[in-house]
């Protein structure tokens, strides 16, 4: 049975980082970053794009679990709410084990990384209190939750590999 593996938390976190982690470590696999298709310009939130942007990542997701050529999908995405969790897991066909990781850190480390990454010019400033704010939404997640605070991207993945292998 394939896993699909959802890791999720705030912009910042490190979700992507870890997902690379483990494309590199997890035997074939896939890896959908959902900020992939929100990669517009102008970069617009209203109705219609939301609409888009979850048919479009639902119909990925629905096409890597159909193809049968992966053992483990990988998804990471800003899921701020567990409403939007269930919304995708409602759109998807087949069977699969299913994995949600919540990436959480201290305030202190998530504007260190934040702001590295307005300095090195890949975020805006204004991600700094759209993510803080965001990230007191994951407590009621009901997922596994991991601290990154002090740990790499490498370790997370690797910590994230250790659960699946025990479910």
């Amino acid at each position: 049975m394939q896993n699909l593996i959802f890791v999720n938390g705030t912009m910042g976190v490190g979700k992507s980082a870890v997902c690379r982690e483990l494309k590199k470590i997890l035997p074939q696999n896939v890896f959908l970053d959902g900020d992939n298709c929100w990669d517009m310009t102008p970069f617009t939130v209203n109705e219609t794009t939301c609409r888009m942007v979850l048919g479009n990542i639902c119909a990925l997701l629905n096409g890597f679990l159909q193809s049968g050529e992966f053992e483990n999908i990988l998804f990471c995405w800003v899921m701020h709410e567990r409403g939007i969790v269930d919304e995708i897991l409602s759109r998807l066909s087949g069977e699969f084990r299913f994995s949600l990781f919540t990436l959480q850190c201290s305030e202190q480390e998530l504007l260190r990384r934040l702001n590295g990454d307005i300095a090195a010019g890949l975020r805006s400033q204004d991600v700094v209190s759209r993510s803080l704010e965001r990230a007191a939404h994951y407590k009621d997640m009901h997922s596994v939750c991991i601290d990154t605070t002090n740990l790499t991207p490498l370790q997370t993945a690797h910590k994230i590999l250790s659960l699946i292998k025990n479910t």
